[in-house]
């Protein structure tokens, strides 16, 4: 008697390995809720923390939660604080060595809505090289900000986009997927900017290095535990250094991306 079962092979395409890196400073009201948001969504995505020495206890309570979460949280201590562009390239760094997949910057105050992680990471599996979570792609989408605020913040994106020439509507935005391809594009050592700026930067690095951006719709809302990291140097980094930053890919190319 002959076995005539009959066996189909299934080509399944492996998971990828997805990094959501979180910078901190004195985040302890947020951190649990924003690590549990994340875990909840039942993506498989891991977290990184990298926090900036808070006086707070906001490391603590980090290394409370890792016991709960079975290797998926990590944790990174810088010795002060240091600024959010160090903090995002210090993740970067890190995921690139742990071999990533694709790559997440996200706040800890929930003014980035932890399910719009799995639309980031659509368009990039989709595509892009980078997408980005937007606020000004359908019209201002933005809660709880005072007219004087999104004034400057949409000011300041069409500023960019005149000097850049980068088809962005919000290139500000801190809410971004990233292939790993990306980020290995770019040269992450001479990355200048340290506040909203930085944004700015790796957003024109990439642009630069002729890889895909996509803009996803989100709506932002400003947070309301905690307190906000804003502060008039920052704005002003991000005013005067776009100019600068657009000269400098001009004539040092090979140190603002990988030809």
């Amino acid at each position: 008697m002959h076995d005539k079962r009959v066996f189909l092979s299934i080509n399944i395409p492996p998971m990828s390995l997805d990094l959501v890196i979180i910078p901190t400073y004195n985040e302890i009201e947020n951190v649990e809720a924003i690590i549990r948001a994340v875990v909840d969504l039942g993506q498989g995505y891991h977290i990184l923390i990298v926090d900036d020495n808070s006086p707070d206890g906001t490391a603590d309570k980090v290394r409370e939660l890792q016991t709960e979460f079975n290797g998926n949280l990590h944790l990174e201590v810088r010795k002060e604080k240091s600024g959010l562009g160090t903090a995002y390239i210090h993740g970067f760094k890190w995921a690139l060595q742990n071999n990533y997949d694709f790559i997440f910057e996200m706040d800890a105050d929930f003014s980035h809505t932890p399910a719009d992680l799995i639309r980031l990471k659509k368009a990039c599996e989709e595509g892009a090289d980078m997408s980005i979570g937007s606020r000004y792609t359908k019209g201002v989408n933005v809660v709880n900000w005072p007219l004087s605020r999104i004034l400057l913040s949409y000011g300041a994106s069409f500023y960019v986009k005149i000097i850049t020439g980068m088809p962005i509507n919000d290139p500000t935005a801190g809410f971004v997927c990233y292939r790993s391809s990306a980020l290995k594009a770019i040269e992450l050592d001479s990355v200048q900017f340290v506040g909203y700026a930085f944004q700015i930067e790796m957003k024109y690095r990439i642009y630069k290095a002729e890889k895909k951006l996509k803009e996803v719709s989100i709506v932002f809302t400003d947070r309301v535990r905690g307190h906000s990291k804003m502060s008039k140097g920052i704005v002003w980094e991000a005013i005067l250094g776009v100019i600068k930053m657009r000269f400098n890919s001009i004539f040092n190319k090979n140190k603002f991306y990988h030809g």
